[in-house]
């Protein structure tokens, strides 16, 4: 490594510190526990882990947790992108030193879009177009009113419609992601275990043998 990159990299590993410090010192000073925003992304954290543990459908609880996964996944990768490259910002956070919401990020969003998921399912509903009109509850009601409320804000032309492209793709993704795991799982399922192959071999060889 070359000096010209340490250096650059020194510069990168001290704004990252910089930001770190920052974030938390106007957590303690804005979005600490005195506060009703930090008790709101509180509930938003909380509220729905505690209604997926009632309604989860534990017989599918694998495979919507697969999914659930995977739209925390890549919606917290979009979230954090746009954060980082200024796109938008929130000003209440429940933990200072991550630059997206984890209230967002890790339950809300995810437990949602799992219970919708499991709804689609159950009722052999189409989930694409459910997921499509979720979307759009989400990018063009939820997120103003989070924006009326102070709680998130937009900068350099980001609008509801990408956020509701974000939302789109996200959901779509994983599903795509989870019905590729499926196959893989059925595909599997199809193949005679080693131990039915050793059955099969002593079968044929008994028949062998009485000829």
């Amino acid at each position: 490594m070359g000096p010209d990159q340490t250096n650059q990299l020194e510069q990168i590993r001290k704004l990252h510190e910089r930001i770190s410090s920052t974030s938390i010192d106007y957590w303690f000073k804005n979005s600490n526990i005195n506060t009703w925003e930090f008790w709101f992304t509180l509930g938003l954290f909380i509220i729905p882990l505690i209604a997926l543990y009632f309604l989860i459908d534990r017989r599918k609880a694998l495979l919507i947790g697969f999914f659930g996964f995977n739209i925390h996944m890549w919606f917290h990768y979009a979230d954090i992108f746009c954060v980082t490259n200024g796109l938008v910002i929130y000003p209440y956070k429940l933990i200072p030193f991550l630059p997206a919401s984890v209230s967002l990020d890790t339950s809300f969003i995810p437990v949602t879009f799992m219970l919708l998921y499991q709804w689609t399912l159950n009722n052999r509903r189409n989930y694409y177009l459910y997921a499509t009109a979720y979307s759009f509850f989400l990018s063009f009601l939820f997120k103003p009113a989070l924006v009326t409320f102070g709680l998130f804000r937009l900068y350099k032309g980001m609008n509801y419609f990408y956020i509701f492209l974000i939302f789109l793709g996200v959901s779509f993704l994983s599903k795509w992601v989870t019905n590729l795991f499926l196959h893989f799982q059925q595909e599997r399922q199809k193949e005679p275990t080693y131990g039915q192959k050793i059955s099969i071999k002593k079968l044929f060889l008994k028949k062998e043998k009485a000829k």
